[in-house]
């Protein structure tokens, strides 16, 4: 397989960054990695655009990361601020001149069956303004045209979720848990993307300490954090982190990964 190259979209919590009508050091900030949308990222690897989640703010994102393709999506839960930015798929139809193929567990599938209906009913009298999607059962290892992908079985606190893992790539957002056997599908990363929070616990959410604590367990060569609430400065967190962990952000592209 190809190198893997990963774009940070979005690095926020549900609220995003900054919250609305909140005036603390972190939401105004001027320092753009303190802006933080809804958490996502694209993979690209082996001439395929992946990427995971459709948050709310997917038109905004993808124009600000340039993003011209998707060839298909995984969905790590049905969480709002996880698939909410669906609709906003039909563009890359447009620009792809075909559907994309939505891959997620039986629960989460049957829920986005049910909030974007319209997008999987097919219905002949708004076939010009609904997304063009198959949707597809994560039920183990995938491979889409070459490329592997293992899903990782995390706990969003009592909700089964997905992570995934990509050649010595891995990304574990929403999760206060990681079962042993998921511990073995993390070993020997080179780059891991990893819930944390905030400072305080949280019953569905690794806080800071958590973060790092499972991180150094993973021993991956490097991780970022995400999913990361307005609790957590970015330039002020980082110093606090040790030196091969920080907070993503953004925007933040990390290339080159190996196979």
């Amino acid at each position: 397989m190809s190198s893997v190259k990963v774009t940070i979209l979005g690095s926020g919590t549900s609220h995003g960054v900054p919250m609305i009508g909140c005036d603390c050091p972190v939401c105004t900030s001027p320092d753009p990695r303190d802006k933080r949308t809804r958490s996502s990222i694209l993979i690209e690897t082996a001439g395929q655009s992946i990427l995971v989640d459709t948050t709310p703010e997917l038109r905004v994102q993808c124009l600000a990361c340039n993003v011209r393709r998707v060839d298909a999506v995984l969905y790590t839960h049905a969480h709002a601020d996880h698939v909410t930015g669906m609709d906003d798929l039909r563009r890359f139809n447009h620009l792809q001149s075909g559907p994309i193929t939505c891959y997620a567990d039986a629960h989460t599938g049957a829920i986005l069956k049910r909030m974007f209906s319209y997008a999987f009913n097919h219905d002949p009298n708004y076939v010009s303004a609904i997304p063009q999607l198959n949707l597809a059962p994560i039920d183990g290892p995938l491979e889409l045209n070459g490329v592997r992908i293992i899903p990782i079985r995390l706990f969003h606190g009592e909700l089964p979720v997905l992570g995934f893992r990509v050649g010595r790539f891995a990304y574990c957002t929403d999760v206060s848990r990681i079962p042993d056997e998921s511990f073995e599908l993390l070993r020997g990363l080179e780059v891991l993307v990893l819930d944390a929070l905030r400072r305080r616990p949280h019953p569905t959410h690794f806080n800071l300490e958590q973060a790092v604590e499972t991180a150094g367990r993973i021993a991956a060569d490097q991780t970022y954090f995400t999913h990361i609430a307005h609790e957590l400065g970015h330039e002020a967190t980082n110093v606090e982190l040790p030196r091969n962990m920080a907070l993503g952000y953004d925007g933040q592209v990390i290339d080159s990964i190996g196979d």
